[in-house]
């Protein structure tokens, strides 16, 4: 399995707000110090909020928060959530494969999926930030690291 760049990216946002001390950082905070665009780190922010994840608050003293339920939340439900129910492999796309009626595959396919994503199930996201993680994660994210530590840009591998 390999996780799309937009669920890799919210795992790390909400590793990020997990760890968060004092201020709160905004969303152009959290894109600049995992070096990613501020444009891609929006509509993972608007998704996590729709889920209930996060929250965002304006004005003085505002940005990002992650919820009781961000905190709570099973990886494995989060991974889930953004990657979609789909298969691993699509059987019926624009050339529909002429296996796919009597094909082993895909229903293998479909329990290997499924048994990726329920090996996060157990995992919450406070537990991914957990020590080791957690301060190391604050000493990359400018909570005591080198100016302009971060995340690689493109990164594709998960948090």
């Amino acid at each position: 399995m390999r996780l799309t760049r937009f669920t890799d990216l919210a795992l790390r946002v909400l590793m990020r707000l997990a760890v968060a001390e004092g201020d709160l950082p905004t969303t152009r905070d959290v894109a600049a110090v995992m070096e990613v665009p501020y444009t891609h780190t929006a509509k993972v922010v608007a998704r996590l909020r729709h889920l209930g994840l996060v929250e965002a608050r304006r004005g003085r003293g505002g940005g990002l928060a992650l919820t009781a339920a961000g905190r709570a939340a099973s990886v494995g439900g989060v991974v889930r959530e953004l990657e979609g129910a789909g298969d691993v492999v699509d059987c019926d796309g624009e050339t529909p494969c002429p296996l796919r009626g009597a094909c082993v595959l895909r229903g293998a396919l479909r329990r290997a999926q499924e048994a990726f994503f329920a090996a996060l199930d157990p995992l919450t996201v406070e537990e991914m930030v957990a020590a080791p993680t957690g301060p190391l994660l604050l000493g990359i994210s400018g909570g005591g690291g080198p100016p302009g530590a971060g995340w690689p840009a493109g990164r594709a591998e998960g948090p």
